[in-house]
């Protein structure tokens, strides 16, 4: 049952740590249900719009609260996004002072300066000053334009020329030519599309969080995603992928596997992929990812990493029931999506960046939301600390 505390009423409450279970706020963007492993995007099973690669739909869904209805409604998104997604001479020259051939690249810090500098091009206020229309625009263009910046920059740190975001291409596909720089093949394009379908959006974690308590101060917008940026850069939450990969690496062969994993368990040591915050059953996720690795390893698009990924996987769920018993850690989206953005060709160094182009979306629906609430979080702490003198 809720609990109403009324506006001047100065007690305090006592919440769990790491405020599990706490609601912070009314949504009617989606939801997880940790138990049954089930999550969704306004009603829409998520799972299902990813395993169709219904991405820019699912896109729709969250910005706008509805799918298209027909080709047409599709379309005119299609070419919203793609309008959106062309970057401003200014900003691609501010990347470019920040990042000469040779310099070390920070993806996550540089799609911050990015998405701030783009904001600054165009002008945008912050999120108190604007209407509904005017915000969700907002949000849009810094979901469209976050791609182009992240291949942009990526480009420029390695000596490359940017390549020039194409409107009237879908914005998976668009990704992966600015990035690599050549026509990538379609199942390479479906199976990142899956990935980032069910990436948009996922509940109440730490980054969108972040990203309501900055909007519910009516900042910009770029603020707001910017702090999620800054969550999400964390190893706990966005950072883990590319930490998986690092895993397989030192495991190497499947055969090593077992020694491996019996090693960590003992050690009471974090295994990267594995274990969730809300999922008490396996996340859906990764098995809509382990499915579509186990396809581009049938058709010769991913190589023995997949095989590798199956084994440790199946060989800690294995140690896991036998030396922990009673607990409930189960495969997570991280270690599948790891062995599938690198089967589409994207640096590892990147695998945060792209999941957030992603989840730019849902944290652009959240700010705007919770920026329509009118409320600014401002919780109390309880000091701990040497008595005041």
């Amino acid at each position: 049952m809720a609990i109403t505390i009324e506006r001047d009423d100065t007690r305090l409450i006592d919440v769990p740590r790491g405020l599990a279970n706490v609601v912070a706020a009314e949504t009617r963007i989606g939801d997880v249900r940790g138990a049954e492993g089930f999550f969704h995007y306004r009603g829409v099973s998520g799972v299902d719009l990813a395993a169709q690669a219904r991405f820019e739909d699912a896109w729709r869904l969250v910005a706008l609260g509805a799918l298209p209805r027909d080709a047409q409604e599709a379309g005119a998104f299609r070419e919203r996004i793609g309008e959106s997604r062309v970057l401003p001479p200014a900003v691609v020259a501010g990347l470019k002072a920040s990042l000469q051939p040779g310099a070390v690249l920070d993806p996550m810090a540089t799609l911050r300066t990015g998405l701030a500098l783009l904001f600054a091009s165009d002008g945008r206020v912050p999120l108190y000053d604007e209407p509904p229309a005017a915000r969700e625009d907002d949000a849009i263009r810094l979901a469209a334009a976050a791609p182009a910046l992240i291949a942009a920059a990526y480009r420029l740190a390695h000596g490359l020329t940017p390549l020039t975001p194409d409107p009237t291409r879908d914005p998976i596909s668009d990704y992966l030519r600015m990035l690599t720089g050549a026509e990538p093949d379609t199942r390479l394009v479906t199976a990142l599309a899956t990935y980032l379908t069910a990436a948009i959006d996922h509940g109440f974690n730490a980054s969108t969080f972040a990203a309501r308590v900055i909007a519910s101060t009516g900042a910009d917008l770029a603020s707001c995603v910017s702090g999620a940026l800054g969550a999400l850069a964390g190893p706990l939450h966005g950072g883990a992928p590319a930490r998986t990969l690092e895993m397989l690496d030192e495991i190497a062969a499947p055969e090593r596997a077992e020694e491996w994993v019996r090693e960590r368990v003992a050690r009471g040591d974090r295994i990267m992929g594995f274990g969730h915050a809300v999922y008490r059953t396996e996340d859906p996720r990764s098995r809509l990812l382990r499915d579509v690795a186990r396809r581009l390893r049938a058709e010769g698009l991913a190589g023995e990493r997949v095989d590798l990924a199956v084994t440790v996987e199946q060989t800690v769920l294995r140690v896991l029931d036998e030396l922990k018993p009673g607990r409930t850690l189960r495969t997570n989206v991280e270690l599948y999506a790891a062995v599938v953005m690198e089967a589409c060709g994207i640096p590892r160094e990147l695998f945060t960046p792209t999941f957030a182009s992603a989840r730019l979306i849902g944290w652009g629906a959240h700010a705007c939301e919770q920026a329509q609430e009118g409320k600014i979080f401002r919780p109390s702490s309880r000091y701990v600390g040497e008595p005041a003198s």
